[in-house]
């Protein structure tokens, strides 16, 4: 259960959704959630699914107000009493929102370099402190150990194989408020998948491609080559 909360509740903006679907009681569609909180449309669909999937939302869809051609507009209602929810430690959203000001003072090229190999030292140091693992891990078992590690900061990480590829789907985010008005701050995230890959895997691998729902993309997802 507490796990199931953790994964629902996990990234700030996702609980003050929830209170605000639950405040209304004719229930809010992904449009209004994104106006409401100035979301990406993505965004606030991402998030109200997330919470429909664990039950903590009702899901009904209406042909009045489609959103896309031919797609009925999905309409969110809260159910059961709500869930405990566990605020953030005093003072961690001050700090992350300090660090997005303080990067927002630097030009974003160095800014994005800056806050990469923040990222990087730190997924190093993290690495470091896992327990070694028998014989050389392979690729696979390196990067679920990253997004174990990832979970435990608040990132609510996976890994999972797409085709030849495979995939660190985050779908919490410590960061996400802020880097919503500062995406320089997702090169932390980055820096830290890269120092925990190359100390628990230990060599180069391949390309790298990065998404944000911050920055507008369908979800926050590293997508790394299988065989690497």
């Amino acid at each position: 259960m507490v796990t199931a909360v953790t994964s629902a509740f996990g990234d700030p903006t996702r609980r003050r959704v929830y209170l605000y679907a639950r405040e209304s009681g004719a229930g809010v569609t992904a449009s209004q959630v994104a106006q409401h909180f100035s979301l990406h449309p993505n965004v606030a669909r991402h998030h109200l699914d997330k919470l429909a999937a664990g039950g903590y939302l009702d899901v009904t869809s209406s042909r009045a107000g489609v959103a896309v051609a031919g797609r009925p507009s999905k309409r969110y209602r809260s159910n059961g009493p709500a869930p405990v929810l566990e605020s953030s430690k005093p003072g961690e959203e001050l700090l992350v929102t300090l660090l997005g000001g303080a990067l927002a003072l630097v030009p974003q090229q160095a800014a994005e370099e800056m806050a990469e190999r923040v990222g990087f030292a730190y997924g190093c140091k993290l690495a470091a402190s896992m327990p070694a693992a028998e014989g050389q891990r392979s690729f696979r078992s390196a990067l679920h150990a990253v997004a174990d590690a990832l979970t435990a900061h608040g990132f609510s990480a996976h890994a999972e194989a797409r085709g030849r590829s495979m995939a660190l789907v985050k779908e919490a985010c410590p960061f996400f408020d802020t880097a919503l008005q500062h995406p320089v701050i997702c090169a932390v995230d980055r820096g830290m998948v890269k120092g925990m890959l190359s100390t628990l895997y230990g060599r180069a691998t391949g390309p790298a491609q990065w998404s944000s729902r911050a920055m507008g993309d369908e979800s926050c997802t590293t997508s790394l080559p299988a065989g690497a």
